[in-house]
């Protein structure tokens, strides 16, 4: 089977497949970000190409995965945003993260809107969550602003997340 990775759009960005040249960009992420603590940590760039690798293979995998987000005004890579289901998920994860240059502008909550309407409405998932670590005020900010509510939490990797769930939109019933 061979997943063609839709591109979605949004007022400023293009969510879209993963190219060869955002690889560099998360490397740098996982490198120097303090916010890469809450996706798994930092990471040395072998590891980082391997989840990168994961990252394009779970489209194929799943039929569904993270996007690449690109800002439309310079073209840039400032980040990611989509659906997220490995082996020790129990449920279906919407997640998101920007390097850091481009945070506090609004992107992350635009591009989820867009993510969860696509999760909703294209791969018909019944439910969604975002895992979010309680250290992690920003992500739960846009959880919230999201209307996402706090459900309890969920053991990933060897850490306790609160689990967030989404609405979804009234636009699906």
């Amino acid at each position: 089977m061979t997943v063609i990775v839709p591109t979605l759009e949004t007022e400023r960005l293009i969510l879209r497949s993963w190219r060869p040249d955002d690889y560099a960009p998360i490397a740098d992420f996982y490198a120097n970000d303090p916010n890469a603590a809450f996706v798994g940590g930092p990471q040395a760039p072998i590891d980082t190409w391997r989840r990168f690798a994961g990252i394009v293979g779970h489209w194929q995998l799943k039929g569904f995965g993270l996007f690449a987000l690109q800002e439309k005004s310079s073209g840039s890579w400032i980040g990611w945003c989509g659906l997220w289901n490995p082996p020790e998920f129990p449920e279906i994860e919407m997640g998101y993260s920007l390097a850091a240059a481009y945070r506090g502008r609004g992107y992350v909550g635009e591009a989820a809107v867009r993510v969860r309407a696509y999760a909703f409405e294209t791969v018909k998932l019944p439910t969604l969550v975002s895992y979010i670590n309680p250290a992690n005020a920003p992500s739960q900010r846009v959880a919230e602003r999201l209307g996402a509510k706090r459900d309890g939490t969920a053991v990933i990797r060897g850490v306790t997340a609160d689990v967030w769930r989404h609405p979804k939109p009234e636009s699906v019933s």
